[in-house]
């Protein structure tokens, strides 16, 4: 015999009444849960899209300022020590050891006014300034021969190197530089006096000897900013001079090279 339903949803019974009852919060729960995904992955989107918006114009906006020389450029060229145009630092001339100064012609000078002052030694020292400048141009120098100023960039060997030919003022200039004494003679000068010089030179390292007709006196003997006049090869100043000037305290370039520059 069939039993008699339950009061409640007709054809349902109470189990299945409580069954239902109970599914229907967790419907519930799984449908907030599945809108809370869907609204959170909308925000993130949102986000991001908002991100690389703002940084393209963020970049725009830096790179219109850097092309108008606005503050971008500004920034950048005090970063890199440049001039935020070119890339280049804009100093001209040289520092004093082996650039150009740009000059390829025309008359360079060696300094500013001086003149010679001389100690109790006799050794004649250059009051004023002796610039340092490299120039290829022909130096106008203020004594005969010089001991300092604007010179070539290329230095005349001085190991002890011995010519007979003039050389060039621009080239010894820039071995006296290096600390070299440069023996100079004339026409006066006589031919046992320049051979026992040149003997001399030939064994002192930072020397260098070369006939100057236009100077003075017969026998010359010059460092950077300094210079005296000797009497014959047998002079005992001879030796002090070279003694207290061959790479002495005067030099602007102690240790560099006498060799590989020019030999003739």
């Amino acid at each position: 015999m069939a039993s008699a339903p339950q009061p409640g949803t007709p054809g349902t019974t109470g189990s299945d009444q409580r069954g239902e009852r109970m599914e229907e919060p967790r419907r519930a729960e799984r449908a907030r849960q599945r809108r809370n995904r869907v609204l959170g992955t909308v925000a993130s989107v949102a986000v991001v899209a908002g991100l690389v918006v703002g940084g393209v114009l963020f970049v725009h906006a830096q790179t219109a300022q850097s092309e108008d020389g606005g503050p971008a450029g500004t920034a950048i060229g005090a970063r890199s020590g440049m001039d935020g145009k070119s890339g280049q630092a804009g100093r001209g001339g040289r520092d004093g050891k082996g650039g150009q100064d740009g000059r390829s012609g025309g008359t360079a000078k060696a300094g500013g006014a001086g003149h010679f002052t001389t100690g109790a030694d006799g050794v004649r020292t250059w009051q004023g300034a002796l610039s340092r400048n490299h120039t290829t141009a022909p130096v106008t120098y203020p004594m005969e021969p010089p001991v300092g100023g604007d010179h070539d960039p290329v230095w005349q060997n001085c190991d002890g190197d011995v010519y007979t030919e003039p050389v060039r003022d621009e080239h010894a200039v820039h071995a006296l530089e290096h600390g070299a004494v440069w023996v100079t003679y004339n026409g006066r000068a006589s031919e046992a006096d320049v051979a026992a010089l040149a003997a001399k030179v030939r064994r002192t390292p930072y020397t260098l000897m070369s006939p100057v007709a236009d100077q003075k006196d017969p026998i010359m003997l010059s460092a950077w900013a300094h210079q005296r006049s000797v009497r014959s090869a047998k002079d005992p100043d001879v030796d002090k001079f070279l003694a207290e000037f061959v790479q002495g305290s005067q030099t602007p370039e102690p240790g560099a090279a006498c060799t590989g520059g020019v030999d003739r």
